[in-house]
């Protein structure tokens, strides 16, 4: 077994890599049951179809979802065949667990799904004292998410019940230290090698190609591509957004004036109030006696303090059973709306600064506050926040106008396939042009041109071949391009007589590579004749994959997969245009383990082996549940904002 572990490290490496790093997010499908099934079927787990529909909203779903995590991601990243590959991947992975989670009757009862919830921190930071949640702000909470409740708690629901599927298997899975050992052993292992290098450049002096040698290389199919020029176009293009609406979009004063008196609250600076208070404890759920003696005790409290008002900071510190502030003389320092129980913020609110409240009762207890500052609610005046006003109002004017212009837009780039001027003059878009485009974004593109569905759309047949415009394209939220090909050059081999100093360079590098191989492989031989003559090899060193020692990946790989015996052990490496490598083996020198890694990889080990036993599990599933993926691999390009 340790050969053959030790023999297929670079496999093991690339599945412990795979294993370990979590693939599958979840995704969220409510409401998918009420899409329209009709079209492509991408996919069928137990007779449930998935369609290209379901398909491309689950790719937008995710990939708005990584736009808010991370706003400043290259949009690009997230709209590629590999990252819609995977998403259809977790929709079949979805669909597989809903179906197995249901044949095995797995539910999520309330106790659970509440202390999941109290596992997530925002919602954890809404208990209240008594243990309870508030609702309220839990409700606030998930509306600025654009959550409800209910919505959310069945989502949450379906997760849990879904991982139910998994954790018999992956939390039952176990790895041996021996086993683990083995292939740690194989993975981490360390060799002491000599390597004498060839190189290439050492011998370019050497070579020197004839004529009849360039046209051979050039004219060679399998060296084609080396020169091609790429299939390009020079386009005329036009942009709809927000930016491109707003611009078109005037505001009378009187309207600004208008918003401003209807929006009073928005423009004013937050009313405060501080104060201080002193709290007999007495919870509304507890017996009437209990409560009765604890306003008692308060109405003597506050008798003391009408005698006395300056005794109220002393009395706090001996009587208040509020501990966070009792110490401070009650003081609570200042706070908003909302921040205090509903009685309490309103009896704080009524009072002017130096006056005390009666006994005000809350779910705690009996209060007695003192309002000791007040500070905010003054009104900006209109002047202040005129531009303020003017930017928000041009904005929701032009959001709600967008739909409208983007209906427009799409019509008339449809309507009147053969120019975009019309659609550009009619909503006010500058037309603008870029010449050698191609069908894959340049380094560095953006907008447009950085859009791989844009660019599939523009090198279409219909496009290319009629001249028309294209169709009018979302490559972003509240994004509209649209554009025509002027000039198309189809993909072309570059002349002879354009690349010979290209032709010349790269022929000289692969024969000045070729003899640096044959001088390699002559040493070599030599070498293994008479290992004394070996002189010229390096001095000793030990390589492992995590110390290369600055030596090319493919020789290390080499040195470690040399049969370990008899030693030494003498391999040639082809390096191709890098030239050519002989190694020595000398001895086996151990684990190479990082400093304080020696636990933490074998933890690893045992993740990497739980994953791969609930990978196994679920692909059985996939086999019982008669799943079928029709799509092989992603299309190119695939429209994942639409």
């Amino acid at each position: 077994m340790f050969d053959f572990v030790r023999n297929n490290t670079r496999v093991l490496f690339f599945v412990l890599l795979l294993l370990i790093i979590p693939s599958f997010v979840f995704l969220g499908v409510q409401g998918y049951g009420n899409l329209d099934e009709s079209g492509t079927v991408v996919a069928n787990v137990g007779g449930m179809k998935i369609t290209q529909a379901e398909w491309d909203n689950a790719h937008r779903t995710q990939i708005e979802r990584m736009r808010a995590q991370l706003p400043n991601v290259d949009v690009k990243m997230l709209d590629t065949p590999e990252m819609r590959q995977q998403t259809l991947e977790a929709l079949v992975r979805d669909r597989v667990m809903a179906i197995a989670a249901e044949k095995l009757n797995f539910i999520v009862t309330d106790e659970r799904l509440m202390r999941q919830l109290m596992e997530i921190p925002q919602i954890a930071a809404l208990r209240r004292p008594d243990g309870t949640l508030d609702i309220a702000a839990y409700n606030a909470l998930l509306a600025q998410q654009g959550l409800t409740p209910q919505g959310f708690e069945a989502n949450m629901r379906r997760e849990l019940m879904l991982r139910q599927v998994m954790q018999g298997v992956s939390g039952s899975a176990h790895a041996s230290k021996a086993v683990g050992d083995i292939a740690l052993d194989a993975f981490l292992q360390s060799r002491e090698v000599q390597v004498a290098r060839f190189d290439p450049r050492d011998f370019r002096a050497q070579v020197n190609p004839t004529e009849a040698e360039l046209e051979q290389f050039y004219a060679d199919p399998a060296n084609a591509a080396l020169f091609q020029a790429p299939e390009q176009a020079d386009i005329e293009y036009a942009v709809l957004d927000l930016d491109a609406v707003r611009k078109t979009i005037k505001v009378s004063d009187e309207e600004l004036r208008r918003y401003y008196q209807e929006n009073a609250a928005r423009f004013s600076t937050p009313a405060e109030r501080r104060a201080s208070h002193i709290l007999i404890a007495a919870e509304r759920s507890a017996p009437a006696a209990e409560r009765d003696k604890a306003r008692a005790k308060a109405e003597e409290l506050l008798a003391e303090i009408r005698r006395n008002p300056g005794s109220f900071e002393e009395l706090a510190r001996k009587h208040s059973q509020d501990p966070g502030s009792a110490a401070n003389g009650g003081d609570l320092d200042f706070f908003g709306r909302g921040a205090m129980v509903q009685p309490f913020e309103e009896a704080a609110f009524g009072l002017k600064p130096g006056e005390t409240s009666g006994i005000v009762e809350t779910d705690f207890g009996f209060h007695i506050i003192r309002v000791t500052g007040a500070r905010g609610g003054e009104s900006k005046p209109f002047e202040a926040v005129r531009d303020e006003i003017a930017a928000e109002v041009t904005r929701q004017l032009a959001q709600q106008r967008y739909t409208e212009a983007a209906e427009q837009f799409s019509n008339m780039v449809y309507e009147q396939s053969d120019t975009l001027k019309p659609a550009a003059d009619k909503l006010g878009l500058a037309l603008q042009t870029a010449s050698g485009v191609t069908r894959t974004p340049a380094p560095g593109a953006n907008g447009p041109l950085g859009n791989a569905r844009f660019l599939e759309e523009l090198f279409s047949d219909e496009t290319l071949r009629n001249r028309r415009n294209t169709e009018a394209i979302e490559i972003g939220p509240n994004q509209l391009a649209a554009a025509r090909v002027l000039k198309h050059q189809p993909a072309r081999k570059i002349a002879m007589a354009e690349v010979k100093d290209r032709v010349r360079e790269l022929l000289v590098a692969r024969q000045a590579a070729a003899l640096a191989r044959k001088e390699g492989e002559a040493r070599l031989a030599a070498w293994k004749a008479e290992p004394a003559a070996a002189a010229a090899l390096g001095a000793p060193q030990a390589v492992s994959r995590m110390q290369s020692q600055g030596l090319p990946r493919p020789l290390i790989e080499a040195a470690l997969r040399a049969p370990a015996e008899p030693l030494p052990a003498w391999i040639g490496v082809d390096l191709g245009n890098e030239g050519y490598a002989v190694v020595r083996v000398n001895r086996i020198a151990g684990r190479d383990t990082p400093e304080g890694a020696k636990d933490g990889m074998q933890a690893q080990y045992v993740q990497a082996w739980a994953a791969a036993e609930a990978e196994a599990y679920y692909e059985a599933l996939k086999k019982r549940f008669d799943t079928e993926v029709k799509v092989k691999s992603a299309p190119s390009g695939a429209d994942a904002a639409r």
